[in-house]
């Protein structure tokens, strides 16, 4: 028997999947909902409100038999812009990464302006970021800039 802490919690490790670490605490189920995780058939082990020495409180998502692509990885780090993935395969750590806002973002996100043509006609959407620290993008096709993101559905 293993000599555990009472203030330890202990969590199974994956055999092969992602960890989505370094979450802000507030935007975890955002996270699980932008990944469409919701629909994911297999484990997913969900901490909020972790305690944490570098951002006080995050959170953490382990997804079994799941990897993701850059497009996922684009929607994550809008919402969690420091947050963490480490793939994960055989109990292994074959990858480990922290996400990057782009400089440019396609398909994923809504322009917030009713009259842009993404939002009369079937046009992707496509975004420059102006500033990424405070998250600034500007619409491709009505130079619309924006601070507020809604995901495309």
């Amino acid at each position: 028997m293993t000599n555990i802490s009472k203030k330890e919690l202990v969590v199974s490790a994956i055999e092969n999947g992602t960890v989505i670490d370094h979450i802000p605490a507030d935007q975890v189920l955002m996270v699980l909902g932008i990944l469409g995780l919701n629909n994911h058939k297999d484990e997913i082990l969900v901490g909020m409100n972790l305690s944490s020495k570098k951002y006080g409180k995050k959170g953490i998502i382990k997804v079994r038999n799941k990897y993701f692509e850059q497009k996922d990885l684009n929607k994550i780090a809008l919402v969690a812009p420091y947050a963490t993935l480490i793939e994960i395969k055989n109990y292994e750590v074959i990858n480990k990464k922290n996400v990057e806002i782009p400089d440019n973002i396609e398909k994923i996100l809504k322009c917030i302006n009713p009259n842009c043509i993404t939002n009369k006609e079937t046009i992707d959407t496509k975004f420059k970021v102006i500033e990424k620290e405070s998250l600034k993008i500007q619409c491709h096709y009505c130079e619309k800039t924006m601070s507020n993101i809604r995901f495309a559905e």
